[in-house]
């Protein structure tokens, strides 16, 4: 008797664990692992709000998954409504008392004293992602139109010479920087670079000119969605050129010089 009701509890117990195992391991099974999407929860644009200031955050003509795969959404929400965002709070703080405040940013940028580095570094940071963010566009690329077109063609030989020549200066690039096409004071286009925050309508630029595309090389501007191949964002960022601003910024440079 002892025997058969050692059997029946052994096997009652055996039954369970079986059942217990079964049971967890379909519990395992059945919990969704969250999708990309869930990790990371995309914002929106206009939700961003600088502090009062005298400057104003441009506002972003698209959505944050506008210019993928050239710009990776968390790439653009990161860089607008945070590196932006903050050189904008950083360059309202830092032009208080300046005599600046009432000038426009071009004024600002071409007139303040480079060796204040905080009004430099800050006020360099907001006008040139203001120029980046007008660079580019969903439904851009191609070769340009327009005036711009002709101007390239006589001042490059070519949109393709003009598209060598600007890699090249992006390639070449060590570090944080940024690659311009500008607009000189003879109405001529020229491929240009500079460190940092600096752009060519400060004192201390090399080639000075009103700047009419901008291309970001800091690491933030990419390294989220293309990691070591720096090169291959360049190349990708003549996909989405925005050539109608790029128009209109050449006319507006050739009618207005802040240099």
């Amino acid at each position: 008797m002892k025997t058969n009701n050692f059997f029946i509890v052994s096997t009652l117990s055996v039954l369970l664990l079986i059942s217990c195992n079964k049971k967890k391991y379909t519990e395992v099974v059945e919990v969704p692992l969250p999708t990309a999407q869930e990790k990371i929860t995309i914002g929106m644009p206009e939700d961003v709000r600088a502090d009062p200031g005298s400057f104003l955050m441009d506002k972003l003509a698209y959505p944050y998954d506008a210019l993928a795969p050239t710009v990776s959404p968390l790439t653009l929400e990161t860089h607008y409504s945070k590196h932006y965002l903050t050189y904008t709070n950083n360059f309202n703080k830092a032009v208080v008392g300046t005599g600046l405040e009432n000038l426009s940013i071009e004024e600002v940028i071409s007139q303040l004293d480079v060796n204040n580095t905080e009004l430099r570094n800050n006020a360099g940071g907001f006008y040139n992602h203001n120029i980046y963010w007008k660079s580019m566009s969903p439904d851009g690329g191609g070769a340009p139109q327009d005036t711009i077109a002709s101007v390239i063609n006589r001042d490059f030989g070519s949109y393709e010479n003009f598209k060598r020549a600007f890699t090249v200066e992006a390639t070449k690039q060590f570090g944080s920087a940024w690659v311009w096409l500008v607009v000189d004071k003879a109405g001529k286009l020229q491929v240009t670079s500079t460190q940092n925050q600096d752009n060519p309508l400060m004192r201390n630029a090399v080639i000075k000119g009103t700047p009419i595309i901008g291309l970001d090389l800091w690491e933030h501007a990419y390294y989220l969605g293309y990691q070591y191949r720096r090169r291959s964002y360049i190349e990708s960022f003549f996909n989405v050129l925005n050539w109608k601003k790029i128009n209109e910024g050449y006319e507006n440079a050739t009618r207005r010089k802040y240099y």
